[in-house]
Formats: C-alpha cells, sequence, structure tokens
C-alpha cells in the first residue's frame, strides 16, 4: 500500500478521493504530511473522506503519529494519519 503524500499545495477534494479509493482497495489508508500548511490540507482532506466513505456504508476513525522520513539526505518529522475502520 502506497502512502498517500500531501503537500500544502494538495487540492483537499482530490487527497480525500484518493484516500477513500485507498481505504475502499484495502480498508486501510496512510496520509503524510510534512510543514503545517501541508499538515492543515491533510486534516481538511480527511474530515472530507470520512463523509464519502460514510455514502458507502464504511465507519471510519484515523490517529496521527510523528514519523522520521528521509528527504535528500535529510531526516525531516512528518505526521502520519492512518485511516482505519472503527
Amino acid at each position: 500500500m502506497n502512502i498517500i503524500r500531501v503537500a500544502g499545495t494538495s487540492r483537499t477534494s482530490a487527497v480525500a478521493g484518493a484516500i477513500a479509493g485507498v481505504f475502499r482497495d484495502n480498508q486501510r489508508a496512510e496520509v503524510q504530511a510534512i510543514g503545517a500548511i501541508a499538515v492543515n490540507q491533510a486534516v481538511k482532506a480527511l474530515a472530507l473522506a470520512r463523509g464519502y466513505l460514510q455514502e458507502d456504508g464504511y465507519e471510519v476513525i484515523f490517529f496521527a503519529e510523528f514519523v522520521d522520513v528521509e528527504i535528500e539526505d535529510k531526516t525531516r518529522t512528518a505526521i502520519k494519519f492512518t485511516v482505519e475502520s472503527r
């Protein structure tokens, strides 16, 4: 399963659709964001995706955790959201 990476310039509706699609296929999705604006976009997308999935009969929750990621030989701290069935 691929991690959905969110940038500050990401369209929330597109990210929400991706989250819903990955969840429908895998019953789980992971979303990763680095920086305040990207995290904001990710949270809005998660709220939208929850609504999309609710229409399909899925009850989902998500939780957040810090993770370290390597980008261009530098370690950055990201927030990873995991979406699962309730």
